[in-house]
């Protein structure tokens, strides 16, 4: 009898397994300031990038798709709610001091609360940018069992920190601006691999929040990567005016082979991953999505104009022109997602709450912006489009953006009176070289529409608009 009592516990054990695993993992990959020129796949001569080359090869890559905005936190945060940012709770890089962001309220529901109420293990490994830790906005109280990382973006701006946080421990590192030993980033990928392991019986949602490539160009002490790239272009160290006090960004004598290696570093972890997922037979069952939260920067010595980082595109980051907001976004799953697949679907940030929470059968709150893109992912069923997609972005004065279609609206300056809209055919002028705007008095009328419409008053004053 006991040895029939064991049996029957380890079948139903296994049935339990058997069907959690029915559910497919989901592994979100977000690079940070990665622009869309800055992979193989999309073009890329310089940087090598091999295992990511290889998810588009074996899955499908975008070609019309788009960040929440141009700058981290209110990316992430259409990211997280489903919303673009005329409705996101978090609409700019808000600090707090000593370290933070402005958090998400507690109502907010988020994409990982939707995986764990569909029983998911949840993690998020990387940077956070939405919420000091303790606070409302605290990543493990919007749904995520397990963090490891930067809570905090402006503190990830030096890749050998004094801290990171386990949870809601802060963990001290051997570092300090003279002293440059634990690097983060390997210390995240490490967790993040574990939390990979830990929950191989159970369906999980892994969130990789790197945040490579974002300055400062920093590499740990050992990197073939790096002392390739300075071979191969043949770079001249440049002169470091003044000796870093730990403060801004570490000078970098080699900018353009840190930035390389950089994006090869991240590439390298991306394979990590996905060899982890085959080792452990999860590859079949596992989507895995990489993207990145806005175009690419200048800051710390980064010269993207060097690698053609915004693939041709006009505008970098904290633009809303396509270089600041069109984003490299490829989606892999084999078996499900058909091979060497290239799609113009029009979409962004806010499309993948409600298109996960189709994926594990889970209501999407009606709150949300987006549109499931799932039947472009399965290439089945019909697809639902846009009727348009909006940008805001609060510095510099304030901008706006509208795609309609064919039509790109962008509007700077937009906190001023004198203020004008410009408009681009993408069709014709993916660029954004010829302004139509005086061509097509209509269509100027529906993008201010769209605006005004699409606006919701913040109780953040920086966060609206004078001139709406």
């Amino acid at each position: 009898m006991k040895k029939l009592a064991a049996l029957v516990c380890l079948s139903l054990t296994f049935l339990t397994t058997l069907k959690a695993q029915e559910k497919p993992n989901v592994v979100f990959i977000l690079a940070d300031d990665m622009g869309y020129g800055d992979l193989g796949a999309y073009g890329q001569k310089l940087i090598r990038t091999p295992n990511i080359d290889k998810l588009a090869e074996n899955g499908m890559l975008f070609t019309q798709f788009y960040a929440g905005t141009s700058v981290c936190a209110p990316s992430r945060s259409a990211l997280m709610t489903g919303q673009h940012t005329g409705h996101t709770p978090i609409r700019g890089n808000y600090e707090i001091e000593p370290e933070g962001q402005r958090p998400l309220p507690d109502s907010t529901i988020t994409l990982a609360k939707i995986f764990k109420k569909a029983g998911y293990a949840t993690g998020d490994f990387g940077k956070w940018g939405l919420g000091f830790a303790g606070s409302s906005g605290d990543p493990l109280n919007q749904g995520f069992d397990q963090f490891f990382g930067y809570n905090c973006q402006r503190q990830s701006h030096n890749y050998f920190p004094e801290h990171l946080w386990d949870n809601s421990t802060k963990v001290s590192l051997d570092n300090d601006f003279t002293k440059l030993k634990a690097y983060a980033p390997e210390l995240i990928q490490k967790q993040a691999l574990n939390f990979i392991a830990a929950n191989k019986a159970q369906p999980f949602f892994l969130y990789l929040s790197y945040t490579l490539p974002h300055a400062g160009l920093q590499l740990p002490a050992v990197n073939k990567a790096f002392e390739d790239y300075k071979k191969e272009f043949n770079e001249q160290p440049r002169a470091i005016k003044k000796e870093w006090d730990g403060n801004g960004y570490q000078p970098q004598a080699y900018p353009h082979a840190a930035y390389a290696a950089m994006v090869t570093t991240l590439d390298t972890y991306v394979g990590q991953v996905v060899a982890k997922l085959k080792t452990l037979g999860l590859d079949k069952n596992t989507l895995i999505v990489f993207t990145s939260d806005n175009g690419p920067h200048r800051e710390g010595g980064n010269d993207p104009g060097f690698f053609n980082s915004s693939g041709g595109f006009k505008g970098i980051k904290r633009s809303l022109y396509e270089g600041g907001i069109r984003e490299p976004m490829i989606a892999y799953w084999p078996g499900k997602i058909q091979k060497g697949k290239r799609t113009r679907q029009t979409g962004a940030f806010w499309d993948f709450l409600p298109t996960f929470a189709e994926l594990i059968q889970q209501p999407v709150p009606a709150a949300v912006d987006g549109i499931s893109i799932l039947p472009t992912l399965l290439s089945r069923g019909r697809q639902k489009q846009h009727e348009f997609l909006y940008w805001e972005f609060h510095e510099d004065g304030g901008r706006q953006a509208v795609r309609k279609g064919k039509w790109k609206g962008v509007r700077n300056k937009a906190d001023t009176e004198s203020s004008k809209w410009e408009l681009y055919n993408l069709e014709t002028d993916p660029q954004e070289s010829k302004d139509l705007a005086a061509t097509q008095p209509l269509m100027i009328k529906q993008l201010q529409k769209i605006t005004r419409q699409s606006h919701r008053p913040s109780d953040v004053p920086a966060w609206n608009f004078k001139n709406n």
